[in-house]
């Protein structure tokens, strides 16, 4: 239920409408018939619940519909000349929801059935009974009220279209933003810092083979290039990745595992409980924990083990990843880029993420990302 900052919320409002239909028609009934015959009582009570079942209309338009039809027809063959404005109502929510069929084929009913009811009432003049339900529901009210919530519902449908539009287009755009400042990235950057490693890493095989020792700032140099090509590769599947391409995910860790021992790291992967479908939001991130863990032991841990434990629970996915390495209890981790990314990853996604040494030395990282399972 939305307000605005002037609106009173729809139920509520919904809920006047009713009252304030329900009372006129009361009102209109009571001064044309004041008698209070035990048959006028009925036509009260059905003029009174034909009202009040406006309250439903947003809900439920065809039964709304329906209900005030039988009771507009209810009162009319007690006696109550009133006009059915309650099903005029009705018929403007059942064409803004887009039931146009039904409310035809029920408008056609109610034509039929007042002037019978009209005849119920008592009146023998058939003249007389169609003028009398003529006045109940007159055809230019009728063809008003639903050009009235088809125009609505036109109206609705196109700011629906234009807000999607407006998404769509916000979207391209932020793509091939993202993809510029790849192409700027790989064409500005790439190449110098492969001229660098490639310079780096021939000066220290010359070296090498002229049996000289290595300066340790060329070695750094050369290790830098290194990291660096890296992490700009990194960074350029990132920026290239969307959705015309298939991401990685939960299916691919095996691979990230895999890759870790080729390094020399023994690495382990345990999965617990039974695989299901997640969001592909939680699928991505917990790809990206697990790399970005790895990736973390390989460069700074000092590590021989890594494990990554996987737990589906119904409502939770579970991603852990344990090293061995130098951290202790007593030292805190560093914040760097790739920690802050992971935190900010769990974080819109609503989760909770626990990145620390242990107390047995070694270094854990814990993410716990909700999982709504709506198929």
């Amino acid at each position: 239920m939305s307000r605005g900052r002037y609106k009173v919320p729809a139920g509520v409002g919904d809920w006047v409408i009713a009252v304030g239909v329900a009372a006129t028609l009361l009102v209109t009934g009571v001064s044309g018939h004041p008698s209070g015959t035990g048959l006028d009582l009925l036509g009260l009570s059905l003029l009174a619940a034909g009202g009040l079942a406006l309250a439903a209309r947003r809900r439920a338009p065809v039964p709304v519909l329906v209900v005030t039809g039988l009771c507009a027809v209810g009162y009319q063959a007690a006696g109550l000349d009133v006009p059915v404005v309650a099903y005029l109502f009705a018929v403007y929510a059942a064409v803004r929801a887009g039931h146009r069929t039904v409310t035809v084929v029920a408008s056609v009913a109610m034509l039929a059935a007042l002037p019978l009811a009209a005849l119920a009432s008592g009146l023998h003049d058939t003249g007389e009974a169609f003028a009398q339900a003529r006045g109940a529901l007159e055809l230019a009210w009728l063809i008003a009220a639903g050009a009235a919530g088809e125009a609505l519902r036109q109206a609705e449908r196109r700011a629906d279209e234009a807000e999607r539009t407006r998404e769509e287009t916000a979207r391209r755009r932020a793509d091939e933003e993202r993809l510029h400042i790849a192409r700027e990235l790989h064409d500005s950057l790439t190449h110098q810092i492969s001229v660098v490693k490639v310079q780096a890493e021939a000066a220290v095989h010359v070296a090498r083979k002229r049996g000289e020792e290595v300066p340790q700032a060329l070695l750094a140099i050369q290790e830098a290039a290194r990291e660096a090509t890296r992490e700009l590769r990194a960074t350029l599947e990132a920026l290239r990745d969307d959705d015309t391409t298939p991401p990685h995910g939960l299916d691919h860790i095996p691979e990230l595992v895999e890759r870790a021992r080729t390094t020399g790291l023994e690495a382990t992967l345990t999965i617990a409980g039974r695989p299901h479908d997640v969001p592909a939001a939680v699928d991505r991130t917990a790809y990206r924990i697990v790399q970005e863990s790895l990736t973390n032991i390989a460069r700074h841990a000092a590590a021989t083990t890594a494990s990554v434990h996987i737990d589906y629970r119904p409502d939770v996915l579970a991603v852990q990843v344990d090293d061995d390495g130098t951290a202790t209890a007593g030292s805190a981790p560093t914040p760097g880029v790739g920690l802050l990314g992971m935190r900010e990853r769990v974080t819109a996604l609503g989760g909770r993420l626990r990145a620390e040494p242990r107390d047995d030395r070694g270094f854990t990282v814990r993410a716990e990302l909700p999982v709504e399972r709506t198929s």
